[in-house]
């Protein structure tokens, strides 16, 4: 962390108020100097005094992130683990990324044998097998997948980029074997399409940082308030019939995302709101697959003869994929990431094996 703060300094005059400075670098704020850094008075920088604050010092300064604050990128997370020398922290962030990364390889293999069937069901004629796979379910995971793409790709954590990556074209491929099947509305996989697309290329573009902060900016709200829109829906439509059929949950939800982000973008919100309605897309997506463990083990509860049904070895690789990713979300201090990633090993993975156990 003491590097990222010496290249900045080293070219600004030293007459920068302090907070200009902090503005170029945006992963850091003010709270993170100690006041010794400052010339009395004058909120000025000093030099000197900041050339003496070491990489040692400095991390005991940051706090642990609080959730709204998961949004943030990066660095300012790295710099928040406790660490006593720059080589340790070099060597944390090199391991925890590899396995990160390392969750590519059972994420892909999880949507890799359906993949397989779809496609000899496909080859066989048997358009109808494909019926059992819900077109709305995938949908909506792609959706999520999309949007937790989004939330890392600014952080510019790649391995978990790629992560999300490989799940919206895994199940963009699941999607486009049931539109062959017609399993799936042709329109439906129109807007998808267009949809999916859109978003690879505004993430990549936006990754390297050459995407227009504007164009950006509305594709944050699209998926803030399409992720807002389906979460209650999806969670209501999980006890039906115990509850009544109704679009209700997911409309009012639509009307109140559109409302927090039109509010967002006219200044009515405090600073607060504003924050909270940007970490929205994140915790809408990461609520999402927090909410297929339960629905799967409520459908056990209805119908325990479809546990039978159920593959323990995806289980297994779903709880594989989550629990690789949990120690990066600990060392970046992601709360949100930390959440999903918990909640998916212990909830998607060992409950649902638990069940098919007993």
């Amino acid at each position: 962390m003491a590097d990222s703060l010496s290249l900045p300094i080293a070219s600004i005059a030293a007459n920068y108020d302090h907070s200009s400075l902090l503005s170029r670098n945006s992963a850091f704020s003010s709270r993170l100097l100690p006041s010794k850094c400052f010339s009395s008075g004058k909120n000025k920088l000093n030099l000197s005094s900041l050339g003496q604050y070491s990489f040692h010092s400095l991390h005991h300064r940051v706090s642990t992130i609080r959730a709204l604050d998961s949004d943030v990128p990066h660095p300012l997370h790295k710099g928040s683990v406790d660490f006593k020398s720059k080589r340790s922290y070099e060597q944390w962030d090199s391991l925890t990324s590899t396995f990160s990364g390392a969750a590519n390889i059972p994420f892909l293999l999880l949507q890799l044998p359906q993949i397989i069937l779809n496609a000899r069901n496909l080859l066989a004629g048997n358009k109808t097998a494909l019926l059992a796979v819900p077109w709305l379910g995938m949908l909506t995971g792609l959706l999520g997948n999309l949007s937790l793409l989004s939330y890392f790709a600014k952080k510019k954590e790649k391995e978990a980029a790629v992560v999300q990556t490989l799940g919206v074209l895994s199940t963009y491929v699941v999607i486009s074997q049931l539109t062959m099947a017609e399993a799936m509305p042709l329109p439906h996989f129109v807007a998808t399409s267009v949809v999916v697309g859109s978003g690879l290329i505004l993430n990549l573009l936006n990754y390297y940082n050459i995407l227009n902060r504007r164009i950006w900016q509305i594709w944050e709200d699209f998926i803030t308030v399409g992720g807002l829109s389906v979460l209650p829906q999806i969670m209501w439509s999980t006890f039906v019939p115990y509850i009544p059929n109704s679009i209700l949950p997911g409309a009012i939800a639509f009307i109140l995302a559109v409302a927090a982000v039109t509010m967002a973008h006219t200044g009515k919100l405090s600073e607060k709101g504003v924050k909270f309605v940007g970490a929205i897309s994140g915790w809408t997506a990461t609520l999402l697959f927090m909410w297929m463990p339960v629905s799967q083990m409520w459908t056990n509860f209805l119908n325990p003869d479809n546990i039978k049904g159920l593959s323990a070895i995806s289980m297994l690789l779903a709880m594989t994929g989550n629990g690789l990713m949990i120690p990066r979300a600990l060392f970046i201090r992601d709360f949100m990431w930390f959440t999903g990633s918990t909640w998916g090993t212990v909830s998607y993975g060992y409950a649902n094996i638990v069940c098919l156990y007993m």
